[in-house]
């Protein structure tokens, strides 16, 4: 804003004149030590000191504080400022420390070179770890003053975000908690005008409020040296003294403290609520926080749907909407609300209460006292219980929690019969107290919402992985990189393969949110569609590139996949510009990044993969994860890839525990931002006297030498409760390949967690199944496979097919 030619509302250079609606801002920030640390250009323009000569200097000695106040016909003494007798403290009271909520004043001073300048100023204290501790925006008051009438009304100034001052932009961010009683949409188009017009600017109409907004359209009252001169007047000439003049200035002292206790009040319950970003512990706070200094009683409602945490309909509440008690919070003794209003109750409100009309005009309610006749029209909606002696004759004020222009609930206020009726400035405090509290609740309302949003789109997009799988077990762990953000693009999979093989894969798209998590689901779906086609991780990882490309420029992600074969002890990967994974050996401890082909990130396209097989032994843990468990901002990520192997060695109990271990190693370092996906799998292998096979020519009669061997090897196993079963299905598959094969036929038994048959030919048609009729030769086999079977299936192989089954083993036979 301080750099180049100012400009107005139309982008031309301004030549002093302002705008219709709009007029340059002086901003000056004072740090902690009470001196200027900025001075804009329009602080030059309008007190008459370049910002070289400004900066450093104390501000007291600069800006327009408050001092003897002179006759309406006397010269302002040269380089003095004097402030006017309006509504709240002089601006000195905020340059010395004293208040720690917004102000805004008046002052008339002397600038070089021009008449007396009539100044309207506010006042921000500035809370922070730096060293700015005030922002204060000034105006010319004479730029207000417009021919129509229109502009007559309440002020609202706005600065720009390229204020040169350290926590500008955050303070911008903040605007609608400087400026509470606006909506977050017209907040927003009040900054972006700034940003176009590139320099501040002060905007005025009626219907905006800041927390001090001195009412410029009233006539200045008289000060004191001329109250003070028409009293000695009066008195010469025997006349009454004026109204004015006899006590006017204790009145004076009594509204200026009035108001006084009233902002006090504000900026106190603006501190203490909103620490929470939870819903209930929000609606606490805020019912906590007036009783029972502003009020006796107080009852909150919320539509139920905010509650829920679900979205409404647009438009106007009406008779049907339902509105939950969140809270009854009151001065009287225990128990006493707890049965005629308990909280958690929902109902709707006729049209005839004053509940309706706030929740449907979204403006505060006053009720003076409740009449006999208001209370029994209250009472009716309550079945079964009088709430008539706790509300009649009592002071009500109804008000409502809005947020972007909805009523999102409403506050009950109510005072005991002996305290003071609520009064308009209550009426207009109250409103105040709304508005902040109804901003407070929504942002509770959107976390909560996005919270819930967040953890059903993460429990859908991760998987919920068996903890084993054929020959291995698995442990999972996924860590999201902020508190706000439950979801991203990191991912990790298993799948079941064919031969009691698992797939393994982690997978990171790039970038962070909603987008990334949208990308990741994609992905991770081809992943496991590729997977069941049984394609070598290399071919994997090359179709998965091709998909990205055709998906758009913008998909790009690393990913390592591995298949790991429990029956030969190895495990094949492929990688895709991922972080290597580590391999722990069961025998000595000691562990290492896997040496793989990085290769290029999924979507870059035209570069190749490759596969690497690597031998294990029987409790070998295959360590994997994404880089953000590993890298840290300002760290060279070798540093996290030697504790990574340090911690994945570390003895543990159990698989989690494993898991628990990297995670407090790694995850306890600071500047971690990125979220986290881990995979461990302990291979334990499936040994030879656990699988059985046999090989039979191309001739039905196999069928029965079939039949026989595996009934053999089942009682050799103690499995004899699975032989009928397993023959019959054996007998349907092997005469199958053998009618239909031109070569051998394999079939091979492997037991683990299940029991596992295999027949393997060199046809390459996959069997269907089909609905056989009662004349039909052929078709019933895989309805007699699909009926006995826990699970049956039939893959393409580089020879032929494979067509398999499972069967559950005995539960005292399950290891």
């Amino acid at each position: 804003m301080d750099r180049g030619t100012e400009t107005g509302a139309t982008g031309r250079p301004d030549d002093g004149a302002a705008a219709a609606g709009r007029i340059p801002l002086a901003v000056v920030v004072v740090d902690r030590d009470g001196l200027v640390s900025h001075w804009s250009r329009g602080a030059r323009r309008l007190f008459g000191v370049a910002k070289e000569e400004a900066v450093g200097r104390a501000a007291g000695d600069l800006l327009p504080v408050s001092g003897a106040l002179p006759e309406d016909d006397e010269p302002a003494p040269a380089g003095e400022y004097t402030a006017y007798d309006g509504l709240g403290p002089g601006l000195e009271t905020s340059l010395d420390g004293r208040l720690s909520y917004p102000a805004a004043g008046r002052a008339r001073l002397t600038v070089p070179d021009r008449d007396r300048a009539d100044v309207l100023w506010w006042a921000y204290p500035l809370v922070g770890p730096g060293s700015e501790r005030l922002l204060v925006l000034a105006a010319d008051a004479d730029a207000l003053r417009a021919p129509d009438e229109e502009h007559a009304g309440h002020i609202v100034p706005a600065f720009a975000l390229h204020t040169d001052f350290p926590g500008a932009e955050e303070l911008a961010r903040r605007l609608p908690e400087i400026l509470p009683s606006m909506s977050v949409g017209e907040s927003a188009r009040i900054v972006s005008q700034v940003l176009e017009l590139g320099y501040p600017v002060l905007e005025f109409s009626r219907n905006h409020r800041v927390p001090v907004t001195p009412d410029w359209g009233v006539p200045r009252r008289a000060g004191r040296a001329a109250r003070r001169r028409r009293a000695e007047e009066a008195a010469a000439a025997g006349r009454p003294l004026p109204s004015d003049a006899a006590g006017g200035g204790e009145g004076e002292d009594l509204e200026y403290a009035a108001v006084r206790e009233r902002l006090e009040f504000l900026n106190e319950v603006s501190g203490r609520i909103g620490s929470s970003l939870d819903l209930s512990a929000t609606i606490q706070e805020v019912s906590r926080a007036v009783v029972p200094r502003f009020t006796d009683v107080a009852g909150t409602y919320l539509r139920e749907q905010v509650v829920a945490g679900e979205g409404f309909p647009e438009g106007v509440p009406d008779e049907t909407t339902l509105w939950h008690r969140v809270a009854v919070e009151h001065t009287d003794e225990p128990g006493r609300w707890d049965d005629v209003v308990p909280v958690g109750e929902s109902m709707p409100f006729p049209a005839h209460t004053p509940f309706f009309q706030c929740m449907t005009s979204g403006e505060p309610v006053l009720v003076p006292r409740i009449s006999e006749e208001m209370g029994n029209a209250i009472a009716s909606q309550f079945e079964k219980r009088d709430i008539r002696p706790l509300i009649t004759g009592r002071s009500m004020l109804v008000v409502p929690l809005k947020a972007r222009n909805v009523v999102l609930g409403f506050m009950i206020l109510l005072r005991h019969r002996e305290r003071p009726e609520f009064n308009d400035m209550d009426r207009v405090t109250g409103a105040e107290l709304a508005a902040r509290a109804g901003l407070v609740l929504d942002n509770a309302r959107m976390y909560t919402y996005q919270e819930s949003v967040a953890e059903t789109l993460q429990d859908s997009m991760l998987p919920h992985i068996a903890p084993r799988m054929a020959g291995c077990d698995i442990a999972t762990r996924y860590l999201p990189g902020t508190l706000l953000g439950r979801v991203g693009g990191d991912w990790f999979d298993s799948v079941k393969l064919p031969g009691s093989r698992t797939a393994l894969v982690v997978g990171d798209v790039m970038g962070h949110g909603l987008n990334s998590a949208a990308m990741m689901g994609q992905l991770r779906t081809a992943v496991q569609t590729m997977a069941a086609l049984d394609l070598p991780p290399a071919q994997l990882l090359r179709s998965l590139d091709d998909l990205a490309q055709r998906l758009g420029e913008h998909y790009l992600a690393t990913c390592v996949y591995a298949v790991y074969d429990p029956i030969a002890g190895e495990v094949e990967l492929a990688n895709a510009g991922h972080i290597p994974p580590v391999l722990v050996r069961a025998g000595d401890g000691h562990s290492d990044l896997l040496e793989l082909p990085t290769g290029a990130p999924i979507g870059v396209g035209g570069v190749p993969f490759e596969s690497v097989r690597v031998p294990v032994a029987a409790g070998d843990r295959l360590v994997m994860c994404t880089d953000g468990l590993v890298e840290v901002r300002g760290e060279d990520i070798g540093v996290g890839l030697a504790t990574l192997c340090e911690s994945a060695a570390h003895p543990a109990a159990s698989m989690d525990d494993a898991c628990d271990t990297i995670i407090r190693a790694l995850n306890t370092r600071g500047g971690r931002k990125d979220d986290v996906a881990l995979l461990m799998a302990r291979l334990n292998g499936i040994g030879p006297d656990h699988v059985a096979r046999w090989r039979f020519a191309p001739d039905p009669a196999e069928a029965g030498r079939a039949r026989a061997a595996v009934r053999e090897r089942l009682r050799v196993w103690g499995l004899d409760s699975l032989a009928d079963h397993a023959v019959l299905m054996v007998d349907e598959l092997v005469a199958n390949a053998v009618r239909h094969s031109r070569g051998p036929v394999d079939l091979r038994l492997v037991r683990g967690d299940t029991l596992l048959c295999e027949v393997d030919d060199d046809d390459h048609t996959l069997p269907t199944l089909l609905s056989a009729g009662p004349e039909d030769e052929y078709g019933r086999g895989l309805r007699v496979v699909s009926a006995l079977a826990r699970e049956w299936g039939a893959s393409r192989t580089g020879a032929g097919k494979t067509v398999r089954f499972e069967l559950a083993l005995p539960r005292s036979r399950v290891r």
